[in-house]
């Protein structure tokens, strides 16, 4: 299974000047975890790190600390996420016909988890890890004036990996340029082209470390992971 891992973006929520991927969690680069959780998978075969190439030494530098034995190619990232991912596609391998996609900053998967997309994603056409809402949910307007509730059975949280099929996906980010359409996430892309994504169960720990609060609670939950073992 190929892996991309969109990685070209700011520590600007986090108060830091450069990529906040490149920032410390247990003595790791952020990045670091995510590789490690690649490396560690038995279903992940080749991983894409999509960055600005300022970065690339500095990755460059990690992978090879790591001694990663799966290769990694390093992508121009774009002046969005979703060019960047698009960067991504259009560099995979010839032979590639799934794909994962992994925010780097979701430093806490597990391993199992990307064994569990990449095994999913050889039977459907997109999927998404995602975890069941638990907060009530309120739909508010410009004025903070609740206008509905939402059944929250219905309702999910949206985590990564995403995986697709890579050919359906190159066509959906393709009308997307023509469009102009722009999208949060690659599944409301598929969704955007009439495609069906299914949901594949997340982890409560995958968060996505964005601010110091995250991280110190990514620490924590290392920190858990390694006392544990």
């Amino acid at each position: 299974m190929h892996l991309l891992i969109p990685a070209a973006g700011t520590g600007r929520r986090m108060g830091s000047h450069r990529n906040k991927l490149l920032l410390q969690v247990r003595s790791q680069p952020i990045i670091a975890w995510t590789l490690l959780a690649a490396q560690a998978s038995d279903q992940i075969s080749w991983i894409g790190i999509i960055s600005q190439p300022h970065d690339w030494q500095d990755f460059k530098e990690i992978i090879a600390d790591l001694q990663l034995t799966k290769p990694v190619k390093l992508i121009k990232g774009g002046s969005s996420r979703q060019e960047s991912v698009y960067n991504g596609l259009l560099s995979l391998p010839a032979n590639a016909e799934q794909v994962l996609i992994h925010d780097g900053a979701r430093c806490l998967a597990t391993p199992d988890l990307l064994n569990r997309c990449a095994e999913a994603i050889c039977h459907c056409l997109g999927l998404i890890a995602a975890v069941p809402v638990k907060d009530t949910i309120k739909v508010v307007d410009e004025n903070g004036i609740i206008q509905s509730t939402p059944e929250r059975s219905q309702l999910w949280a949206a985590q990564t990996p995403q995986g697709f099929d890579v050919k359906l996906l190159k066509e959906c980010h393709s009308q997307g340029v023509a469009h102009g359409w722009e999208v949060t996430d690659d599944a409301a892309l598929f969704e955007k082209c009439g495609y069906q994504v299914q949901i594949v169960q997340g982890e409560e720990t995958n968060l996505k470390v964005t601010t110091p609060q995250d991280l110190a609670i990514a620490e924590f939950i290392l920190n858990t992971r390694f006392d544990q073992k």
